[in-house]
């Protein structure tokens, strides 16, 4: 049962430069497209083509892995073939201004209709300036005028002519006419009418009363030929109006004439125009004096303008293919689009030029990328989001109005057909939270691709990888990599991906390595990158971050923490574990104890017993008990109680790859042999006491060799690792120079009978025919004392009993 360490070969595999058949990367062409997804590529493509409600895509994956990239760049590629989507604009309502319509038009003619209003404006106010000043209107406006006056003076002089044939005057007074009898071509005054004749003066009066009615009567038609008059002048404005917009419109409608909407939004400007004529003669625009101080308008433009532009929400070129947008702060307002406000005399007002486009808009006929947690973080976007996708249409509401926070009177423009593509970018457990409690999630985001952060390390992928490498270099302008440099970043990649026979498809991190690695071969003034300067990056890299690494190592070389790395102690084992934070991991030995004695059974967990002990970590404690139980004293109760800690340990513990050495130490304390402090143990057990694969193996190994070496490598220590762990050893060069010097050694276990021997120098021990372990073994041992727990546990307890509990039992 004998284990031999491993050789250096096993602990670290280097790239075979003759995979790399080039002297730098300029020799070699550049990759397109990724490596290493072909999963996530194949549901990428699939989630493209499907146009279907609800096939919306979720890329889902670590930070790094090039999700972004791979969905941008596919979707590009796809997108510059399609069709360039429509253009959208809003314009007035002229039955109801606070529902803007919506016009949709062909790529490119939003613009053009923007423009082609905005100069209709400047020409209808020329147009109707010019039209109103001119000859002929005056001329007509005048001839209708003077036809009115001409029936008011025919009415007058009639009256005129019988007064005068009967001796009385028309006379014209500040409060209108008046009638009196005329003497000699003079008016009768008060006193002479009253010596006038009785008969005379009664006759006068009559003649004045007959006057009076016909006077009354032509006054009376006046208003009536005065509203005749104003109809003919409201039909004569109108009829210039009409000559001085109509060939205007009639171009533009000319124009337009395909486009049906557009068409009947200009027949609606063109009868709007025309009624409102007046706005487009030029008068002074004053607002009412407010406190004495006289206010104006400000400059704004031609009259009337707001009410005939055209808000161009979307515009496209016509030659651009479907939009792929990135919206990075995909806020509710960002996402489905808002409508401003002004402020005026402490009032906020709006109007359909207004509205602004959301992101939604801007996809619209294309492609739309979300970062998952970024819009789930923003208030009401989420939910916006799904109620477009559900609806097919985009409605412009605020927020205020949407949570009836407000209820004043806003614009409600006309919804938008929507059409696009949403692909969400986000970690795993937000998509698997999601698909858990959101029923709406999967019916709205269908397709799944899932990106690995590793792939299959073999020729082929290394000379993709080296493509790789030349196609970053290109893109950032750095120094190209001999085979060397792209080898030893190969090797780094490996070393990510905790495994030899995988590389890291984090490309974040690679990227960051490439670019890092030519600054070093800046410094020493090379133009060529070589693995010294990658693996100087590397080592500037860890030099940045392992401050708390260097400082645990420091208190374990003056004593503060206390690690043995030599000698021999009962119950004692050295475990290890892994610390991190920051996208840095190390590993940190601990001391780990136990100790046992008569009890009932019970491996007690003193990380667990004050909640430092995570679920897994307890998990793989009471593991230890199955195995005790399953191995040792088979007829006998398991009779003892066990306690494990690990010493100085002030944080959580979480995970079972201690379990292995926690058992370690019990079988130590209970078979009271000690255990070699120059050892330490890395790895998980189960019930049957075979060692399983664990986690960050390297820098467990890492972290003890730093401090064994820090007091002095003695030749006698080493680690104990899981077998199936080999495969992922890409381990320091100074760790495997130590090895190749038979100053540190590295032990693939399977079993715990093999680590315990390894540990204590003993034999486990296998039980012979009869069911019985050698003497001396460590097995024979441990079954020892604990049947002796078992054996003295049942003597207590007949001494409990009383004297007529034995008699009952005699009698029976």
């Amino acid at each position: 049962m004998a284990v031999n360490p491993l050789e250096p070969e096993k602990l670290y595999r280097p790239t075979d430069l003759t995979d790399l058949e080039f002297e730098t990367t300029a020799d070699l062409e550049g990759l397109e497209g990724f490596i290493g997804q072909t999963r996530a590529e194949d549901a990428v493509r699939f989630g493209m083509g499907v146009r279907r409600k609800g096939y919306n895509l979720y890329a889902l994956g670590p930070n790094g892995t090039g999700k972004y990239s791979l969905v941008r760049h596919s979707m590009e590629k796809r997108a510059a073939g399609e069709q360039v989507p429509d253009d959208w604009c809003y314009v007035y309502n002229f039955g109801d201004a606070h529902r803007p319509r919506a016009l949709r038009l062909p790529p490119g003619k939003g613009s053009e209709l923007a423009a082609d209003m905005e100069q209709l404006v400047e020409d209808v106010y020329r147009a109707v300036t010019a039209v109103f000043e001119s000859d002929e209107y005056r001329t007509r406006a005048q001839a209708v005028e003077e036809t009115l006056q001409e029936r008011q003076e025919q009415a007058m002089s009639e009256i005129q002519e019988k007064a005068k044939q009967k001796n009385i005057a028309l006379m014209r007074t500040p409060t209108g006419f008046t009638l009196a009898p005329v003497r000699d071509g003079h008016p009768l005054g008060l006193e002479a009418f009253r010596k006038l004749p009785k008969a005379e003066r009664k006759q006068i009066e009559e003649d004045i009363e007959g006057l009076q009615s016909e006077l009354r009567s032509a006054l009376q038609k006046i208003p009536g030929w005065q509203k005749e008059t104003h109809k003919e002048v409201e039909r004569l404005n109108r009829e210039m109006a009409d000559s001085a917009v109509r060939p205007l419109l009639q171009l533009l409608t000319e124009k337009y004439q395909d486009l049906t909407q557009v068409a009947d939004y200009l027949g609606r400007v063109e009868k709007d125009i025309i009624g409102n004529f007046r706005q487009f003669l030029p008068q002074e625009n004053k607002l009412p004096a407010m406190l004495g101080i006289g206010l104006r308008h400000k400059d704004q433009g031609l009259p009337w303008d707001n009410r005939y532009r055209v808000n161009v929400l979307l515009a496209h070129d016509q030659n651009g293919g479907a939009p792929v947008v990135y919206e990075d702060l995909p806020s509710y307002n960002n996402l489905i689009g808002r409508i401003e406000h002004r402020a005026q005399l402490g009032a906020l007002e709006t109007d359909f030029t207004m509205i602004r486009s959301g992101a939604l808009h801007r996809a619209n006929g294309g492609y739309l990328i979300l970062d998952a947690r970024k819009i789930l973080s923003q208030p009401f976007a989420w939910e916006g989001l799904k109620r477009v996708l559900q609806s097919g249409e985009i409605r412009i509401e605020s927020l205020a109005q949407l949570t009836s926070l407000i209820s004043t009177v806003s614009l409600e423009p006309e919804p938008i057909p929507l059409q696009v593509k949403v692909v969400l970018l986000g970690e795993r457990l937000i998509y698997y939270l999601l698909a858990q409690y959101d029923p709406e999630f999967a019916e709205l985001f269908k397709v799944s691709a899932d990106f690995d952060d590793r792939m299959p390390r073999e020729a082929k992928t290394s000379k993709l990888y080296a493509r790789l490498i030349a196609t970053l270099v290109r893109a950032d302008d750095l120094r190209h990599f001999d085979r060397s440099g792209v080898a030893r970043v190969i090797d780094q990649s490996a070393r990510l991906a905790d495994d030899q026979e995988r590389l890291s498809s984090h490309m974040r991190s690679i990227a960051d390595l490439i670019r890092e690695s030519d600054y070093w071969a800046s410094e020493r003034g090379s133009e060529i990158v070589t693995a010294a300067d990658v693996q100087q990056a590397i080592d500037t890299q860890i030099g940045r971050v392992d401050r708390i690494r260097d400082r645990l190592q420091e208190e374990i070389s003056r004593g503060t923490i206390l690690i043995d790395i030599e000698g021999a102690k009962v119950g004692q084992v050295n475990g290890l574990a892994v610390m991190g934070g920051g996208g840095f991991a190390f590993g940190r030995p601990s001391r780990i104890t136990a100790r046992a004695r008569l009890g009932k059974g019970q491996v007690i967990d003193i990380e667990r017993e004050v909640e430092l002990g995570g679920p897994i970590h307890s998990k793989g404690v009471l593991i230890l008990s199955g195995y005790l139980a399953g191995r040792f004293a088979l007829l006998h109760p398991l009779s003892l109680s066990a306690s494990l800690v690990f010493e100085q340990s002030y944080s959580g513990v979480e995970g079972d790859s201690a379990s292995s050495a926690e058992l370690y130490a019990l079988l130590s304390a209970l078979a009271d042999v000690p255990i070699r402090q120059s050892l330490a143990v890395t790895g998980s057990v189960n019930q049957l006491g075979e060692v399983q694969a664990i986690g960050g193996v390297n820098e467990k190994i890492e972290g003890f060799f730093d401090t064994c070496r820090i007091n002095g490598l003695s030749g006698d220590q080493g680690v104990l690792i899981p077998a199936a762990n080999t495969k992922h050893l890409m381990l320091r060069s100074d760790v495997i120079e130590a090895v190749a010097q038979g100053r540190f050694a590295i032990y693939p276990i399977s079993s715990i009978d093999q680590g315990i021997e390894l540990l204590t120098g003993l034999p486990a021990g296998e039980r012979d025919v009869d069911g019985v372990f050698p003497e001396d073994s460590v097995n024979r041992l441990v079954e020892a004392k604990l049947v002796s727990f078992s054996e003295r546990m049942h003597d207590l307890g007949k001494a409990d009993t009383t004297p007529q509990q034995q008699s009952g039992e005699e009698q029976q």
